[in-house]
């Protein structure tokens, strides 16, 4: 019985955040995107932060009652991925085949999907806002759940360097969720549409290959990491983080008010007479300096657990890697076509794709 409920574990959790995300208070804000066909953007119901607060003080007060030991998730790790796994592809399917072709190939359509945004509940819940609030959430109860086993097994010769990897992927959903509305603005929500890679992605990707660092160290002893290099370690993180949140708060400001400035940098732009590229601050960096930030959080994390010989954890930036190099170069494709000479002119004035100076 608890092996079925392994599985079905992510399943529960995930409904009741689309439970919580429906009904419990909520800012309503416009986004980025524009409803097809008109002129009026369109509407989301912003409460992350309150789903996730409600959902991980219910996961202490279970633990603490002894209801659901603090490392069930843990323990039966291997049977809420599969459950995750079962989720994903049903949502997929559910999602992609109802709806019309848009591309000649099926399996394009299947992972990449066919629908670009779906509201349901009368718009309560926003589908791609809810699957990345699921993921998160679900991510954040596998860390906590990671975590504890480890405490639970060494006491007080547990690893501080495992502790602190925890303790940044924490602070990694909680500012996500932070800065919720940000996202809005965001090439995953008005660049992708709601396929295998989105839908399977956020169930069972985000919140089970995400912490891949303490998946594969939590039953290793403490490597009794300098405590100088758990501070480099903690550097390298926010260093990323301060590219990444940087970043994407800039564009964010500059999308809501072109004249507003941001951390004290007046925003520099160029533009067509219709449209407007930011050149300065973080965009005069490289032109996806953020993407940059992402790595360098991931390669913070896996650092910390004191074990940077093992190939697991490493899996975690390089996939960081992949993804973000190979989507710059549809970023870039994206760009010139909607942009055009003004996509050619910002190119000139910021060089760099990535990383400044090197590529």
């Amino acid at each position: 019985m608890e092996r079925i409920m392994g599985v079905l574990a992510p399943v529960v959790i995930m409904t009741a955040v689309f439970i919580l995300n429906a009904y419990l208070p909520a800012r309503q804000v416009a986004g980025y995107i524009t409803k097809p066909g008109t002129s009026e953007k369109m509407k989301y119901r912003i409460n992350g932060i309150l789903v996730f607060f409600v959902v991980v003080a219910t996961w202490f007060l279970l633990g603490r009652t002894g209801i659901v030991p603090y490392d069930y998730l843990y323990n039966y790790r291997w049977y809420g991925l599969a459950g995750a796994c079962i989720l994903g592809l049903i949502f997929t399917l559910v999602l992609v085949l109802p709806r019309r072709a848009v591309r000649t190939s099926f399996a394009a359509d299947l992972f990449l999907g066919r629908v670009e945004n779906l509201q349901v509940l009368n718009g309560r819940v926003d589908i791609k806002m809810w699957l990345y609030l699921a993921g998160a959430i679900m991510l954040e109860l596998n860390v906590l759940s990671f975590t504890s086993w480890h405490l639970m097994q060494y006491g007080d010769a547990a690893s501080p360097g495992i502790i602190l990897s925890a303790v940044l992927l924490t602070y990694f959903v909680t500012e996500y969720l932070l800065f919720e509305e940000v996202h809005l603005y965001t090439y995953d929500l008005f660049a992708e549409r709601i396929g295998f890679k989105l839908g399977w992605g956020c169930i069972v990707f985000y919140p089970y290959f995400y912490p891949i660092a303490l998946w594969s160290t939590v039953e290793l002893p403490d490597p009794h990491t300098p405590l100088w290099l758990l501070l480099i370690f903690t550097f390298i993180f926010f260093s990323g983080w301060i590219l990444a949140r940087g970043a994407n708060m800039q564009k964010f400001f500059f999308k809501r008010d072109p004249q507003r400035p941001f951390l004290g940098i007046m925003p520099e732009s160029i533009g067509d007479g219709n449209k407007r590229l930011l050149v300065n601050g973080f965009w005069g960096i490289s032109r996806h300096v953020n993407y940059l930030g992402e790595i360098l959080m991931a390669s913070g994390i896996i650092l910390c657990t004191g074990y940077p010989g093992l190939i697991w954890p490493w899996l975690y930036p390089l996939y960081y890697v992949l993804l973000l190099f190979t989507r710059q170069h549809d970023d870039d494709r994206r760009c010139a076509a909607k942009y055009g000479e003004l996509w050619a002119k910002y190119k000139k004035r910021v060089p760099w794709r990535i990383i400044p100076h090197i590529w």
